[in-house]
């Protein structure tokens, strides 16, 4: 006999299937709600323009690379990263692996090929176990990993833009952005749920690898 659901999952589905931003996303032929996050970023802070190249780390279900993808045309490069595997999307060159492994990062940087990114998006979050000493850990080790990547690829000027939550590490973090960045904003699109504890960062003009 199947189990019923539980009454907290079972309002967790009904306001899904209720909310505006997952019935617009349906209407209008995007992969998820998500992208309405981006796009209020993108219109607020220009990140896109023809011919740049991006790349989406936590790329899954790929809204995010489907907008970029749009914003870029047949002239920019997008490469999506995820653990978790996506449907093909016209012109985003998509790389299943997990970001932690170096094998994968190398399977990125040859996509690549010496090219230089313009924005680096990263939605990327661990699963959540709900215990905050056990996930902001996990997160904060994965945007130190994004960080890093940056760091040896974006191009001076270039952008980057992360999901993180407050907690351990943030504050750290927040200071490193500013270091390398000229300047760093806060962001909370509308389309983040008002009880989600996620916030955005956006590091603009990348002030350019270290010297040795």
């Amino acid at each position: 006999m199947a189990k019923k659901r539980s009454a907290s999952s079972t309002r967790w589905l009904k306001e899904h299937m209720d909310d505006e931003y997952v019935l617009r996303s349906k209407r209008e032929g995007w992969r998820s709600r998500a992208i309405y996050k981006l796009q209020e970023i993108d219109e607020k802070d220009r990140l896109f323009r023809p011919g740049m190249t991006v790349v989406d780390l936590g790329a899954a279900p790929g809204s995010w690379s489907q907008y970029a993808m749009h914003r870029v045309g047949d002239h920019g490069v997008v490469i999506g990263l995820d653990l978790l595997p996506i449907d093909a999307l016209a012109g985003v060159h998509f790389i299943q692996g997990d970001f932690r492994e170096d094998e994968v990062l190398d399977e990125l940087l040859e996509v690549l090929d010496g090219r230089l990114v313009d924005v680096v998006l990263s939605d990327m979050a661990p699963n959540m176990s709900g215990i905050k000493g056990v996930d902001q850990p996990k997160t904060m080790y994965l945007l130190e990993l994004a960080l890093d990547f940056v760091k040896g690829n974006l191009k001076p000027g270039g952008d980057f833009l992360l999901k993180i939550f407050q907690g351990e590490g943030f504050q750290e973090y927040y200071k490193d952005l500013q270091k390398n960045f000229t300047k760093v904003v806060t962001r909370k699109p509308k389309a983040s749920r008002a009880r989600s504890a996620e916030i955005y960062l956006l590091a603009k003009g990348f002030k350019g690898r270290a010297e040795d």
